[in-house]
């Protein structure tokens, strides 16, 4: 079964910024699993990274779907699923845009 190792709605992120690590406390670090990242930004214009264990997963990438706040499919918004070997989880996010954008987002982890 899966656990919800960081997650927001309506994270706000400010023109031109990248937010701090978004992960923290008890599951900054994982053991071996599936990590999913789950993420809908308010419109086009924010990407992501996200590393575990200092093998980055997706590096500055936009983050391919958007629309209203609070409309987040756990099932259609998947961004990157991927077993890992653990360590050290990052997550960031960075707005491309003149103005603030936000984003909901679930990291997910699955231990094996």
């Amino acid at each position: 079964m899966a656990v919800v190792i960081a997650a927001a709605t309506t994270e706000t992120v400010a023109a031109y910024t990248k937010t701090a690590d978004r992960v923290s406390g008890q599951y900054q670090h994982i053991g071996k699993g599936k990590i999913s990242l789950v993420a809908f930004p308010s419109a086009t214009g924010m990407n992501a990274t996200l590393s575990v264990g200092g093998i980055t997963l997706i590096n500055d990438q936009p983050l391919p779907w958007f629309g209203t706040t609070g409309s987040m499919d756990l099932s259609a918004n998947v961004v990157v699923s991927q077993v890992v070997n653990g360590g050290r989880v990052e997550l960031y996010f960075r707005n491309t845009t003149e103005g603030a954008l936000t984003t909901d987002y679930q990291l997910m982890f699955e231990p094996q």
